[in-house]
């Protein structure tokens, strides 16, 4: 009999063999960890009728008791695509596709707006699940954040009568690159620069990865304030092209823009203030573009969208502000993972900054980030396995603020709170630009411990 073979014991991997599972499929599920937390996983799973497997690593030999009997193997984003044993596995001919590929298939009946882009798409996901809630449109959103693709198919599957009218879905590039048929209704690129080359290998193939996602998309919607977008916009026929810029972004067209008084048009004229999104920061400006292009195409009006945008309650991890501490104004952005989102964050800041980052460093472009450390911050508080490597970056570029490095970031607070209120800093921003898994299981874990160490804080101070 036929056997799926599912590989990992993440959210995306138990996602996947519930899912199979669920259809009929006969799954094993195989993990190299056995920890004791593992093995209450794995026994849940196996009161469900999967066969989990602790302890086996991901090499050819593990696949060996399935040989001429696997159906197909499915992997977590985690999984490198060009993992040895994944390019041996497809050389004899076995399937291997994503988690996201199994949802798709389960959930490809209903419209999708597929979203995408190295910094925005979480920003977007959540804004225009929030818009179509708002008008009244069940439009759940998951993928790479939240609820995983698989998770969600599982709901939607218990309980048909409550189908979706929409599907908003952030993709990563790990996702996309292993789920080559998915074909949103509406498709998302909010930005591109240099991230997970360490993955990827390449701009270019990291580009032509996110590229297929738009060019299978029924309709493409494209943020032409973005200069890598820009680049390419010669090469697409069709799309939407939308720009905080005003009407003309680099002498080409937009079909929705931010004019000179501040007021959302397009070529019919003006439908509302943009600012009603209250988030800091141009970047938000192009987010709310991309939100107000789709949710338009799906049929909201412009007062709908106006309506959405205004109770828009912000996204946590991202800029997210949190409450005072004595004077200084705190900022979670968590989810800055790369220099890219880091800079982004910082030209939001809106006076003197005590920034907070380390973790895990990636490959990318500095100088931008470098140059707003030198704009807005007077201080620099480096923690976990990235600190020594940061300082040494921020010391070469001739940074004149204080630089302190410490081991985590239960050190990290309080000696930023005190540099903040040392020098009269106005902010204190956590922006990691690192990746959080030198002491985080993910992003979301890093910001909410943070924000505990913050709240704590304030306690202490009020």
């Amino acid at each position: 009999m036929e056997r799926t073979i599912v590989v990992g014991l993440g959210r995306s991997g138990i996602g996947a063999a519930k899912l199979l599972a669920s259809q009929g499929h006969q799954v094993s599920l195989i993990e190299r960890g056995d920890s004791p937390e593992f093995a209450g996983i794995a026994a849940a799973l196996k009161a469900d009728g999967i066969d989990v497997q602790l302890g086996v690593p991901l090499e050819l030999a593990s696949f060996r008791p399935w040989t001429g009997s696997i159906r197909c193997v499915v992997i977590s984003p985690g999984i490198p695509w060009d993992h040895s044993t994944l390019v041996a596995l497809r050389g004899e001919g076995v399937p291997v596709i994503g988690e996201m590929a199994v949802a798709w298939h389960a959930l490809r009946e209903i419209p999708w707006v597929g979203i995408t882009g190295t910094n925005g798409k979480t920003t977007v996901t959540h804004l225009l699940n929030h818009v179509l809630q708002s008008a009244g449109l069940n439009a759940p959103m998951g993928g790479n954040m939240g609820v995983s693709a698989a998770e969600m198919a599982l709901l939607i599957s218990s309980a048909p009568s409550m189908s979706p009218d929409w599907l908003v879905m952030e993709l990563s590039s790990y996702q996309i690159e292993a789920a080559a048929d998915i074909s949103p209704r509406i498709g998302l690129w909010t930005t591109l620069t240099p991230d997970h080359l360490e993955r990827h290998g390449s701009l270019e193939a990291y580009r032509a990865i996110k590229r297929g996602l738009l060019e299978r998309s029924e309709l493409a919607i494209f943020n032409a304030d973005d200069p890598d977008l820009r680049q390419q916009r010669r090469s697409w026929k069709g799309g939407l092209w939308v720009s905080a810029e005003g009407p003309n972004p680099d002498g080409q067209p937009a079909d929705l823009w931010i004019d000179a008084n501040g007021m959302v048009q397009d070529a019919s004229g003006p439908m509302f203030s943009a600012s009603a999104l209250s988030m800091p920061g141009d970047h938000n400006r192009q987010n709310l573009l991309m939100v107000t292009a789709a949710a338009r195409a799906i049929g909201l009006s412009s007062q709908q969208i106006e309506t959405g945008l205004k109770s828009f309650p912000g996204v946590p991890h991202r800029l997210e502000a949190l409450s005072a501490v004595g004077d200084v104004t705190v900022f979670n952005d968590s989810k800055a993972t790369n220099y890219d989102a880091a800079e982004v964050a910082l030209r939001a800041m809106p006076s003197t900054t005590v920034v907070l980052a380390g973790g895990q460093t990636k490959q990318g472009d500095s100088r931008g980030w470098l140059q707003q450390l030198h704009n807005k911050a007077c201080s620099v508080v480096l923690f976990g396995a990235g600190a020594q490597e940061l300082k040494t970056l921020i010391s070469a570029s001739r940074f004149q603020g204080e630089l302190h490095c410490c081991d985590d970031l239960s050190k990290a607070v309080p000696l930023a709170l005190e540099a903040a209120k040392r020098l009269g800093a106005a902010c204190m921003l956590l922006s990691p630009a690192c990746a959080s898994f030198d002491q985080y299981p993910d992003f979301e874990a890093r910001g909410d411990h943070f924000k505990q160490l913050v709240e704590q804080h304030r306690e202490m101070a009020a």
